[in-house]
């Protein structure tokens, strides 16, 4: 048995390495060196703190950057309008003076249908209010500007056979000399305020060539206009055949206003011809009862006038047309003319509907402002009777807006008459600023909405 010495033995323990788990004999026994490992360990920690400290702070930072630029560049709510729109404004019927015979109709111009009528659809002769139609007819041919005479006409023998020839079947005439030249508008004056019929045959021939081709062009002239219920039959009125109902007789009267040689001739009371003297309008209410036209007619058994008159109402006039056919005498309808315009005339009242600067919305912002949409000017309004007058305000959403700002419009209406008022903002509504908007995130994602009332 071979046994090692002592020495040797010590040597092998010395050549092998420490176990794991272990530290070297030195690190227990190197305080120096046990100082610098309790360091690194320290280092190690606080580097695993701080880079995660910082990748918090980094995720903080991206997602904060992110709302703050969202926040700041995202659009503001608009503020709805609220809106107080005046209620509907309703006046008293007018109390009318009906005739108590005939049948009349009164329109006004701008004014939608008729405002009282009574058989206003029944036909009925027209007598020389036809001679308005020839006189559309004819200058619907040969157009005349206002203040001009247009071109003239050489009346001769065969004008005055028509002259004795009207006379002999009762007609009423005016008086013509063979040789003389008149304009048309001379003519048209010598056919409409004596109502001559024979200047009305000499008018229409001349412009037409026959009364056959004369009442060709005026029948289509009629259907054109829409006229469905009048039936002409000669340029005079003359025959019994003409007939119209009065609402139509209205829509007539309106035409013959807007043609201004037409409505001139209508208005004047007299008139000084060339070689025929004095010419007077047989519209004895003329100048009377706000009266300034528009035609007589007469027949065997009946009389009747086709009327206009402008009634004075706040700043400004209301043309009245209408019409009274069928009255025993002239005596009667003038007057019963006169009392129909005199009751009618006080029914069209102005009526204030809102004052400049009157509160027609309202506007809330979420973040604390107000302001007001105000009329930018009054609102008045011609009303017949008892035409209720209704106000509809449009009024846009609002983000941002100068003071005075245009935000919508107010439409008042009575029938078929109107009229737009702008609205305009009483106070700025500005942006909130950053703040507010950084501290109501829910408030950005609000919709946009319109107030309509």
């Amino acid at each position: 048995m071979t046994t090692e010495a002592p020495g040797r033995e010590a040597e092998h323990d010395a050549a092998r390495p420490p176990r794991a788990g272990t530290e070297p004999a030195e690190s227990a026994s190197d305080p120096a060196a046990a100082a610098r490992q309790a360091r690194a360990q320290v280092y190690r920690r606080r580097r695993i703190v701080v880079f995660g400290a910082l990748a918090i702070v980094l995720a903080l930072l991206v997602s904060g950057g992110v709302y703050v630029g969202r926040a700041l560049g995202a659009p503001i709510p608009a503020a709805a309008a609220v809106v107080t729109a005046p209620q509907p404004v309703a006046q008293a019927a007018q109390p009318l003076a009906l005739p108590g015979f005939g049948g009349y109709a009164v329109g006004a111009v701008g004014f939608d249908g008729l405002l009282v009528g009574g058989s206003a659809d029944a036909p009925l002769p027209t007598a020389s209010i036809t001679k308005i139609i020839t006189a559309l007819v004819v200058l619907d041919a040969n157009p005349v500007a206002a203040g001009e005479s247009g071109p003239e006409l050489a009346y001769t023998e065969a004008d005055v056979e028509l002259y004795w020839d009207m006379i002999a079947q009762n007609g009423s005439v005016a008086p013509v000399e063979p040789g003389i030249s008149l304009s048309l508008v001379q003519s048209l004056e010598a056919m409409l305020l004596p109502s001559g019929n024979n200047y009305a045959i000499s008018i229409s021939n001349w412009a037409f060539g026959s009364q056959e081709a004369f009442l060709e062009r005026a029948r289509t002239w009629l259907a054109d206009h829409g006229f469905q219920h009048t039936v002409i039959a000669d340029s005079s009125g003359l025959s019994l055949d003409n007939t119209s109902t009065p609402a139509e007789l209205v829509r007539l009267g309106e035409l013959a206003l807007e043609n201004p040689v037409v409505a001139s001739i209508v208005a004047t009371q007299q008139v000084e011809l060339p070689e025929l003297g004095a010419i007077e309008n047989s519209n004895k209410l003329l100048g009377t009862h706000g009266v300034d036209g528009i035609k007589t007619g007469t027949t065997d058994d009946a009389a009747n006038l086709l009327f206009s008159a402008d009634v004075p109402v706040g700043d400004e006039s209301v043309t009245i047309v209408g019409v009274l056919l069928d009255a025993p005498d002239h005596a009667s309808l003038r007057e019963a003319v006169a009392a129909l315009l005199d009751s009618v005339a006080p029914g069209f009242r102005e009526v204030t509907v809102f004052d400049e600067g009157a509160d027609l919305a309202s506007y809330a912002t979420p973040w604390g402002q107000t302001a007001h949409a105000e009329a930018s000017e009054a609102a008045r309004l011609v009303v017949w009777s008892d035409t209720p007058v209704e106000v509809a305000v449009d009024a846009a959403s609002v983000t941002t807006a100068a003071d005075g700002s245009d935000v919508g419009t107010a439409t008042v209406t009575a029938g078929a008459r109107s009229i737009v008022v702008p609205l305009r903002l009483d106070a700025p509504l500005e942006d909130p600023g950053a703040w507010w908007r950084l501290g109501n995130p829910g408030a950005l994602d609000a919709p946009a909405s319109a107030g309509r009332g």
